[in-house]
C-alpha cells in the first residue's frame, strides 16, 4: 500500500471479533470508534490492561461461552442462555453442573463423535479412489 492511501478501518464489533471480546463489555473509546489494522495488531502484540482483564474473567462471546462449557451455540440457546458468561459464572455452571448443561455436553460430544466418523470414512474413500490401478498385464 502506498503512503498516501487511508488504512482499511475496521467497525468495533468486527475488531472485537478477532479479539475474542465482548464489544458490550469494552471500553467506550474502543466500542464507538473505529480502528485500522495496525491499531488491531498493536492491541494483539501489546494489549493494555483491559483487554488482558476482558479476555481472563469475562464476559465472554457467545462463541467462547460455548467452547469454554464445551457445549454448541445452538445448545446455548436451547437453554436460554442469552446474556455474556464471566470466567467465575462459567466455573460455577462447571462445578455443579444443571441438568440442561449436562444434555447438551453429551449431545455436543455425539455430534462431534460422528462428524469425526464421517470425516474418517470420507478420506478412506478418497485414498481409496486415489490407488493406482493394478496392471493387469
Amino acid at each position: 500500500m502506498s503512503p498516501d492511501q487511508n488504512p482499511q478501518m475496521m467497525k468495533p464489533l468486527t475488531a472485537a471479533n478477532k479479539l475474542g471480546i465482548y464489544l458490550p463489555a469494552a471500553p467506550e473509546t474502543f466500542r464507538n470508534s473505529p480502528l485500522s489494522r495496525a491499531d488491531l495488531e498493536a492491541l494483539r502484540t501489546d494489549p493494555p490492561e483491559w483487554l488482558t482483564e476482558l479476555r481472563r474473567t469475562g464476559p465472554f462471546p457467545r462463541d467462547i461461552t460455548a467452547r469454554k462449557l464445551g457445549v454448541s451455540h445452538s445448545g446455548l440457546a436451547r437453554a436460554e442462555v442469552s446474556d455474556a458468561l464471566t470466567a467465575d459464572e462459567i466455573t460455577a455452571l462447571l462445578a455443579d453442573p444443571p441438568e440442561w448443561l449436562l444434555r447438551e455436553r453429551a449431545n455436543y460430544a455425539e455430534v462431534r463423535k460422528e462428524t469425526e466418523r464421517i470425516q474418517t470414512k470420507e478420506a478412506e474413500r478418497r485414498a481409496a479412489t486415489n490407488r493406482p490401478a493394478k496392471n493387469r498385464g
